[in-house]
């Protein structure tokens, strides 16, 4: 155990000491080649800070102006129709908010593991929730927005049926293996 709690203490320091190092016995231009990488970024930070504000704006709306509870009360019956706990309900909202922002997400999931505690069956479940399913329309404002892709009818397609199959699994595992 020790060894690698050294491992992963030095990777990432002999890395950045490696990387320049190969890349200077190469004859690469080391400096310019991280100048030139730091202004493509910085230049690619700007091009999406747009997409990023608008996409920001747009889910503090959706969660302030209540709407994100009023999906989340509508589709309590399908999931009870389905023979979920009762107690499932509350992790509508994180599925919901899941594949509009991580951020947003976390939130809800924080709210949820603190309200329900972490070893509750919610608690695992909004944890398992977070780390299978992905923030679809996040990806596809910002990252596609950026790089000028107007066609995504398939990727969002593709996105949200991921992360409704990665809801469906998050339950089933998390009723299999802890309830």
């Amino acid at each position: 155990m020790k060894v690698i709690t050294e491992i992963s203490r030095w990777a990432i320091p002999l890395l950045l000491l490696l990387i320049p190092v190969l890349a200077y016995l190469r004859k690469v231009p080391v400096y310019e080649s991280f100048v030139a990488g730091a202004e493509e970024g910085f230049k690619t930070g700007v091009r999406i800070l747009p997409f990023l504000i608008g996409m920001l704006v747009s889910i503090r709306v959706f969660v302030d102006s209540g709407a994100l509870e009023t999906v989340a009360h509508w589709l309590q019956p399908l999931f009870a129709l389905l023979g979920l706990d009762p107690n499932f309900a509350s992790i509508i909202p994180l599925a919901i908010m899941r594949p509009l922002s991580g951020s947003g997400a976390l939130g809800v999931a924080t709210q949820l593991i603190n309200q329900h505690g972490p070893d509750s069956f919610i608690g695992r479940l909004a944890s398992t929730l977070q780390g299978s399913t992905d923030t679809t329309f996040f990806v596809l404002t910002v990252y596609f927005g950026s790089v000028g892709i107007k066609k995504y009818r398939y990727a969002l397609k593709l996105g949200l049926l991921a992360d409704f199959v990665g809801l469906i699994v998050s339950v089933w595992i998390v009723t299999k293996v802890f309830y």
